[in-house]
């Protein structure tokens, strides 16, 4: 979810190129007026998160972790291609968040994230800060909390593949609707003396349906399966690793 590469827009035809791969935003879209208070939140909620997973997270689940920022990594690398020349990913943080907890969440896609960005160049440097925000942040709390409450605890088993799947989906929608947000406030917040985008020049009526519709019909959907067919593995394997179960002490086998 990187967008074109090509930043040569015409007037003409700044309806018709469309936004790809979204997620993880480039250099060069965000204004600092964005990316510096998005850096600055991420960098406060890491602070809060690496405490919380200190005292949530046993030693007995640390590789597991591990694990998990890998599995983040490598499936945000996976790109499937759609009409209209983009492509998009999923990105592992719902399932993560339901195993683990939102904030252990936040660290393991964090580092997959970082790593993306300064190894591989997926993603931008000054965008480090937005591309953890929406990823590691937004959507693992968002992920874990629809879960909870669309659970009804004690969750039962016929019922996680239903809960899971809807916690993956509408997490990245979301968050890819989050993420058009910041690209479509761009011309408002930052523009030349004769009104010309400085960064993103994409809208909001353009931002928005463009990522919304391609994460509602597809990319949203593989979000939710890889979610649901985890947790459903997990569950049915070991029911004690899942941190939405394990910390209430409430699972019901039916």
């Amino acid at each position: 979810m990187k967008i074109l590469s090509n930043f040569a827009f015409s007037e003409c035809d700044a309806t018709t190129d469309i936004i790809s791969e979204i997620m993880h935003i480039p250099d060069g879209y965000l204004s600092p007026q964005t990316y510096i208070p998005l850096f600055g939140a991420f960098a406060a909620a890491t602070a809060v998160a690496v405490r919380k997973v200190k005292k949530e997270v046993s030693v007995r689940n640390i590789p597991y972790l591990g694990m998990a920022a890998a599995f983040s990594f490598i499936i945000m690398m996976f790109n499937l291609p759609v009409p209209g020349g983009t492509t998009g990913h999923a990105v592992g943080s719902a399932v993560i968040a339901i195993l683990f907890g939102p904030w252990a969440a936040m660290i393991a896609v964090s580092v997959a994230l970082i790593i993306q960005a300064l190894v591989f160049g997926d993603g931008g440097i000054t965008a480090i800060g937005a591309n953890c925000f929406n990823m590691a942040v937004f959507m693992p709390f968002v992920a874990w909390y629809i879960f909870k409450l669309a659970g009804n605890n004690p969750v039962k088993t016929k019922r996680i593949f239903l809960v899971a799947f809807i916690s993956g989906y509408l997490s990245l929608v979301l968050t890819a609707i989050l993420t058009a947000f910041e690209f479509g406030i761009q011309p408002i917040i930052a523009s030349a003396a004769d009104g010309k985008a400085l960064y993103c020049p994409y809208d909001l009526s353009i931002a928005i349906p463009a990522m919304a519709i391609e994460h509602l019909l597809l990319f949203g959907i593989a979000e939710g399966m890889i979610t649901a067919l985890i947790i459903r593995y997990v569950l049915v394997n070991e029911p004690g690793l899942i941190h939405a179960f394990r910390k209430e002490g409430q699972y019901e086998n039916k």
